[in-house]
């Protein structure tokens, strides 16, 4: 299995969705909200591709955005107001969502487009956000990488990412 990272623009808006909505099985509309509306870094988003003799085929998608905590999970403004202050006081981007095709898991892809944004992130950015749905079985990956729970509510887990500690 070989594969090659690039970068994403907004022309991956599609491939996006298309794969949001088969992953998680959200709808259509929701997912064309949150592309248009939730401030997608596509310079920092990143898509991996297998060539094959059609082609390439997409083997993972890593979309990062620079929505607000709040826009995530409005009730953290009412229930802890300074615990966001604090990070809104920071800088930070969040993983907007990060799927691998079923093949490439358990192989060192998800790690590889981590790192080929790990200098950038860390040159712009105190911490990342990664919000994770409480039916994901994604929170221990998270954890293995230093995440840490800050907060939670009825959909996700909310997790930091320390960086430059």
């Amino acid at each position: 299995m070989s594969y090659i990272l690039n970068r994403m623009t907004p022309a991956d808006a599609p491939l996006s969705m298309e794969w949001m909505m088969r992953q998680y099985g959200f709808s259509k509309y929701e997912v064309e909200d949150w592309v248009l509306n939730l401030h997608f870094n596509w310079p920092l988003s990143v898509k991996a591709v297998e060539p094959t003799a059609e082609g390439e085929k997409v083997v993972g998608l890593l979309n990062m955005s620079d929505y607000r905590i709040e826009e995530e999970t409005p009730l953290i403004a009412i229930e802890q107001p300074q615990l966001l202050a604090r990070l809104n006081a920071q800088r930070y981007t969040a993983v907007f969502s990060f799927i691998v095709a079923p093949e490439y898991r358990g192989t060192h892809l998800n790690y590889d487009m981590l790192m080929s944004i790990l200098p950038e992130l860390k040159a712009s950015y105190d911490f990342v956000f990664v919000p994770v749905m409480h039916r994901l079985k994604t929170h221990l990956y998270w954890q293995r990488w230093g995440a840490k729970e800050f907060y939670r509510d009825a959909n996700c887990v909310y997790y930091i990412l320390k960086l430059n500690q």
